[in-house]
């Protein structure tokens, strides 16, 4: 490995004084992404990774090889239909991003292309096409383009039948948009310039300029964020505004998109809900009256307030209920019972209920593309961590299913029996049980030899499925166990496990990971010399706290766009993101959440220890978290470290959170984090 010495930042102290505290922080000058000093830091910091890397090239790009070889290039989706068009999406051998098409009434008829992102992306380094919304009589197309990775989209408009791309561009949306039902109108959803925070929803008219759009509705408050999108029925135009804790909606009825949007029942604090048309009626999923895993009620479209709420499937203390599909004869109820999915199918007139049945301990099952009210066919996802993606049609009345398709693994060598999945339970140091889904191949040792991969989240409520992953084949192979531990702040165990791993609780995230780790290492699944541990944003925080607290545990880690500067960053409210997370995280403004964020905070409590090989990677443009955190990290933990272990910073200079836009270059991002997991194993192919 080459003997280069790493950069070394400038110290600029700036204090930062609050509620009667001072904290130093020589490195806040790195918050000016147009500062040339800054740039060039993030350079250097490159330039070190690059040569201090560069004997992993070739296994870097046989990694790369490998994993673009298992994916079938020339992928087709399984086809849905709405509104009498056949829709599919398709790639070319080759090529980075998909071809959208449809075929009117039947797959026979001629493909008609809607968008070939290959074509639009050309010249653009990084490009992503989101939110298609076809007009209800089919002719028009809008959708959502961002060439920055700042999730700042321009909508703009396609003439289906021509071709044409219509002069409406509208810019700073969030790129979605829904249809009145007189082709015309386009609701769509505005963004703050400078906090990102989407806040505000318009009304554009087909050839009337963007300047002169019509503001339909304002969120003011900025703990909120607000978006619009159409009801199942195609009936309703919907207005939702969500907070942490507390949602609200309004609904328009597509066929008057001159009228005025009706509050469907006014917020109050810590009501959640969410809403289904259907008939007469609409049914409700909410946490109204301490329903901590939501219930479900229905009222009518006349009386839509809460007081007029009547319970139709009450609430359990031990089983989530996630969300409802429903269908002209049938309800179907996703739910989530410890930790696995269920999928609940009833027939409305009670003749009939029972559950798809699943037997396997880490699987993922739920319900896919469903627009068609009246069909006897569920379409449904189910993979596990041994089962590829697979796309499921079940017959609700003959109880009959159909795989349509299952993702291929090509190259030849993967049989799902060469692997084994299990699950199994740490107990953590408060007594409480966390579950851990591992896969690994079945000639791994299970004697305390084997690297593995420890990953979580934890945080929003966000559940991480055992999902399956061609692309983790590559670790697998080569004798790594994969874990996820289903840490609290994710909803895995229900709500509960969710409240109890967030604001005055969020220790519980990263003490229940660590309690994993030495669980994995007792039980002789590895060893601290071949334990590793990865995590992305708020999972990048979970790294960050993690080798401050229990450095020895792990012999590297890698933390990806990691959110480490939690203090400083949750009291600068112009930060995208930063108003709305209050109810995660707390607000430092209140000297209780102060004190407790500044205490386990990544950046505030780097410590002069030994500290993991650790990989960090960021995004120069990234909107979610800002490149500087991960940068002013690195550089205090240069700074402080007293170990000899490997550092890196690796800044996409081009990218933002999500990495790389097209299919092959998020594959090279990839390939990057398992040489270095894999040259510390001291594999070199």
């Amino acid at each position: 490995m080459a003997n280069i010495s790493p950069p070394v930042a400038k110290k600029v102290p700036i204090n930062l004084e609050i509620h009667g505290d001072t904290r130093v922080d020589d490195y806040y000058w790195m918050n000016d992404r147009e500062d040339p000093e800054v740039i060039r830091f993030l350079e250097e910091e490159n330039e070190y990774y690059r040569a201090m890397t560069s004997h992993t090239l070739a296994l870097q790009d046989t990694l790369f090889r490998e994993m673009r070889s298992r994916i079938k290039e020339d992928d087709t989706s399984v086809p849905y239909k709405r509104n009498g068009y056949w829709y599919i999406t398709r790639y070319e051998t080759g090529k980075e991003y998909p071809v959208y098409a449809r075929k009117k009434e039947s797959l026979e008829r001629e493909e008609e292309v809607i968008f070939n992102v290959n074509e639009l992306a050309e010249g653009h380094e990084y490009f992503r096409l989101t939110g298609i919304s076809v007009s209800p009589d089919n002719k028009l197309a809008a959708f959502g383009t961002d060439t920055v990775s700042r999730r700042q989209y321009f909508i703009r408009i396609k003439n289906l039948e021509t071709g044409e791309l219509y002069p409406d561009k509208i810019d700073n949306t969030t790129g979605g948009s829904v249809w009145a039902k007189d082709n015309k109108t386009l609701f769509y959803t505005k963004k703050d310039p400078v906090t990102l925070r989407s806040d505000k929803i318009y009304k554009h008219v087909l050839g009337t300029p963007a300047e002169e759009d019509e503001l339909v509705y304002h969120e003011e408050d900025e703990t909120f964020n607000t978006y619009v999108y159409k009801s199942k029925s195609q009936d309703y135009i919907i207005i939702g505004s969500n907070s942490t804790l507390t949602s609200e909606y309004r609904i328009l009825s597509a066929d008057d998109p001159q009228g005025t949007f009706k509050v469907f029942s006014p917020r109050t604090r810590g009501l959640e809900y969410s809403i289904y048309h259907f008939g007469s009626d609409f049914y409700v999923l909410t946490n109204k009256d301490g329903a901590t895993n939501f219930k479900l009620m229905k009222t009518s479209r006349e009386s839509t307030a809460s007081e007029n709420w009547e319970e139709y499937l009450p609430h359990r203390e031990d089983v989530l209920l996630e969300d409802i599909e429903i269908f002209k004869d049938y309800l179907v109820v996703s739910e989530r019972d410890n930790g696995l999915n269920k999928i609940k199918v009833t027939r409305w007139d009670g003749s009939d209920s029972y559950y798809l049945p699943f037997d396997n301990e880490t699987y993922v099952a739920y319900p896919y593309i469903n627009l068609d009210y009246d069909t006897q066919l569920l379409r449904y996802i189910y993979m596990s961590m041994t089962t590829p993606y697979s796309i499921i049609d079940f017959d609700m009345s003959s109880k009959e299913a159909t795989l349509l398709k299952q993702e291929e693994v090509l190259g030849g060598k993967f049989r799902e029996e060469n692997y084994r999945s299990e699950r199994i339970w740490a107990t953590a140091r408060d007594g409480a049980r966390v579950p851990v889904s591992l896969v690994y191949h079945k000639d791994t040792p299970l004697d305390g030899s084997s690297p593995l991969l420890q990953y979580a989240y934890g945080s929003y409520g966000s559940t991480i499925d055992p999902s399956f992953s061609s692309v983790r084949l590559s670790l697998l192979d080569r004798g790594f166990i994969y874990a996820i531990a289903h840490v609290r702040g994710g909803e895995y165990l229900g709500r509960p496990w969710y409240e109890d791993g967030k604001l005055l609780n969020k220790k519980n995230t990263f003490t229940d990971f660590i309690d994993c780790s030495k669980f994995l290492i007792e039980k002789k699944y590895t060893s601290e010399e071949h334990l590793y541990a990865w995590g992305g944003s708020a999972g990048g925080l979970l790294m960050g706290v993690i080798v401050n607290m229990a450095p020895e545990l792990y012999h590297g880690v890698i933390a990806a766009v990691p959110f480490v500067d939690v203090v400083t960053t949750m009291l600068d409210d112009s930060i995208p993101l930063t108003t709305g997370e209050y109810d995660e995280w707390g607000n430092p403004n209140d000297p209780v959440y102060y004190e407790y964020m500044l205490s386990y905070s990544p950046y505030d409590n780097v410590a002069a220890q030994a500290y993991p090989n650790m990989y960090v990677s960021t995004g120069l443009h990234d909107s979610q978290v800002q490149y500087w955190e991960p940068a002013k990290w690195v550089a205090k933990l240069r700074e402080y470290k007293t170990d000899d272990n490997l550092l890196f910073l690796d800044t996409n200079m081009d990218a933002g959170h999500g990495g790389a836009s097209g299919r092959f270059e998020a594959l090279k991002e990839t390939a990057k984090e398992y040489a270095f997991l894999l040259d510390l194993e001291g594999k070199t192919q």
